[in-house]
C-alpha cells in the first residue's frame, strides 16, 4: 500500500483524529462504554442481552462511513502489493496480538492513553515496537511488497 503524498494534507488527518476523539468521547459520556472495536466485535459474537444493538449500529457505522465518504470526497487509488497468503498470516497475527493484548489499537492507543491508563500505554509501545521490527524483517525479506 502507498500513501499518495500529493493528496495528503495533515488538516485532514487533523480533522478525521477529531471526529475519532467526538465519536469516542460520545460513546463514553453518553453510554460509559470504551471504544475498543475488538471488544465491540467480540460482543455482537458473544452477545450480553439488551447490550447488542448499539455494537451492531457502532460496526455498521465503521463499515457505512468509508462508503459514504466516497460519494463526496477526493479517496486515493489503495494498491496493496501483498500477496493473499501474507495478507491473511497477517490477519491472523493481528487478531492473535488483540486477543493477547487485552485489546486492540483502538481500545488501547485512542481510548486507554487518553485515560492515562498505564496497561493501555504499554499496549501500544509494544504495538508499535512490533510493528516497526515487522516491518524490518519484511522489508529485509522482500515481503513488504
Amino acid at each position: 500500500m502507498s500513501i499518495d503524498w500529493a493528496n495528503f494534507t495533515p488538516v485532514s488527518a487533523a480533522i478525521g483524529g477529531v471526529f475519532i476523539g467526538v465519536a469516542v468521547a460520545i460513546l463514553l459520556v453518553f453510554n460509559g462504554r470504551i471504544a475498543g472495536i475488538s471488544g465491540i466485535l467480540g460482543g455482537i459474537l458473544k452477545p450480553t442481552k439488551g447490550d447488542t444493538a448499539w455494537k451492531v449500529a457502532f460496526i455498521l457505522g465503521i463499515i457505512i462511513s468509508p462508503i459514504l465518504f466516497t460519494w463526496f470526497a477526493y479517496t486515493p487509488e489503495v494498491n496493496i502489493a501483498a500477496s493473499t497468503p501474507i495478507l491473511i498470516i497477517a490477519g491472523l497475527f493481528v487478531g492473535f496480538g488483540t486477543r493477547l493484548g487485552s485489546g486492540c489499537t483502538s481500545g488501547h492507543g485512542i481510548c486507554g492513553m487518553a485515560r492515562f491508563s498505564r496497561r493501555s500505554i504499554v499496549a501500544v509501545l509494544i504495538f508499535m515496537i512490533v510493528a516497526f521490527v515487522t516491518v524490518a524483517i519484511s522489508n529485509h525479506f522482500g515481503l513488504g511488497g
